[in-house]
């Protein structure tokens, strides 16, 4: 349930940048298509965060994603403050370590990676 709910708040992020959605990105509205590094932020927010509700190439994705809210964290956020709770970004240091952890322990046996490995497991014992 974790990686499932993580995904979610993370995919939803993207949705609010990319579309205006649930209020929009930080500027109250959609970021404009390519703009740097905000569009490409709410792509991988969105791709990664759903692959990671899903379960589906999850360790890539959580690589993707923690690095992502790492590099937010240090180039948007740490300039501002030492400590995330002085410079706003205790969101992004949270997604950083978060999608570092999935990214450790899988997506666990409930997901589409686990399906998939199952069933793959008969035919490479066949062989």
């Amino acid at each position: 349930m974790f990686r499932v709910v993580v995904g979610l708040l993370f995919a939803s992020h993207g949705l609010a940048s990319l579309f205006g959605l649930f209020g929009g990105g930080a500027g109250g509205g959609a970021v404009p298509v390519g703009a740097w590094p905000g569009w490409y932020a709410a792509v991988i927010q969105l791709a990664s965060g759903i692959l990671v509700l899903l379960g589906l190439l999850t360790r890539p994705a959580a690589i993707l994603a923690s690095g992502s809210m790492a590099y937010a964290y240090f180039v948007v956020h740490q300039p501002d403050g030492l400590l995330p709770v002085e410079n706003g970004g205790v969101s992004a240091a949270l997604y950083a370590w978060t999608f570092l952890l999935i990214a450790a322990f899988g997506a666990g046996h409930f997901s589409l990676d686990a399906l998939i490995g199952r069933r793959r497991e008969p035919a490479a014992a066949a062989v």
